[in-house]
């Protein structure tokens, strides 16, 4: 069996579907689901370990916080004594304290890969960043930065056969899209793709600590984009090709795919 921590979020959803087409049984284990598991309460990890060969290990709120890595490598090392034979983590591009997490399931005694991520495209229709799409403001602390958002689609990919082939066992995948954009640019491809007028609202990173205050999401967040809002991010970088022999998506067929679904659509007031 394969346990997918965070096996309801925006990637582990995606791995549990490939992995069970592929006729693999999965535990999927989060704060809500059948097989608890919290960060917060060590008490729900073993039980949730039982069994499991492999496990897809994601962190919330998100990794690059301040002890995060001590968690991440208390459950590796538990892991291991559990017999687990396998760990893929999704860690994040460029921050400091993700890749402090890196290590810690690097140095756990099973066989690794870890698959470190760019921006999700689908934080503007899946998570944060959804309602300032439909206001038609995106409004963050990024200025003119670039980034090259990566397709939540691809990141499923890499995972579910990270998790079932050997030969990626050892491996460090940088998972981007093809090629990188401001939030400006960002802002025109979602208008293309809506039908919808959508703009880019650069703001302080004060402002935007209210912006999370009001989302009830950790402040400790805005820190941690002051620093990777800041261009170490911005260059591509080929994982998607190394792992799976195949180009990433770029960003404008996510957002065709997305504004299809009509999550976008601005509510018609009756």
């Amino acid at each position: 069996m394969t346990l997918l921590i965070g096996g309801t979020g925006k990637t582990g959803r995606r791995v549990a579907d490939r992995l069970l087409q592929r006729n693999i049984d999965v535990r999927v284990a989060s704060r809500r689901s059948k097989t608890r598991f919290d960060w917060d309460d060590e008490s729900s990890w073993a039980p949730a370990l039982d069994g499991q060969k492999a496990a897809y290990i994601t962190f919330y709120p998100d990794l690059g916080l301040p002890g995060a890595a001590d968690k991440v490598g208390a459950f590796a090392d538990l892991a291991a004594k559990n017999g687990v034979e396998q760990l893929v983590l999704l860690s994040g591009r460029g921050e400091p304290l993700a890749q402090e997490a890196e290590q810690r399931v690097k140095d756990a005694g099973t066989g690794w890969t870890i698959v470190t991520c760019s921006w999700f495209a689908q934080n503007f229709s899946e998570d944060f960043l959804v309602d300032a799409v439909v206001s038609g403001d995106i409004r963050l602390p990024a200025g003119d930065v670039a980034e090259p958002f990566v397709d939540a689609e691809d990141i499923a990919d890499v995972v579910a056969d990270a998790l079932t082939d050997p030969d990626h066992q050892g491996a460090h995948y940088e998972l981007t899209g093809p090629r990188a954009l401001t939030f400006t640019e960002v802002a025109a491809e979602l208008s293309r793709a809506s039908g919808r007028e959508i703009r880019y609202t650069a703001i302080s990173h004060e402002e935007y600590e209210d912006v999370l205050r009001a989302a009830g999401l950790p402040v400790e967040l805005g820190d941690m984009f002051r620093g990777i809002l800041d261009g170490r991010n911005a260059q591509p970088a080929d994982g998607v090709r190394q792992a799976l022999g195949r180009p990433a998506r770029d960003f404008s067929e996510y957002a065709a795919r997305a504004a299809a679904t009509g999550v976008w659509s601005v509510p018609q007031v009756r």
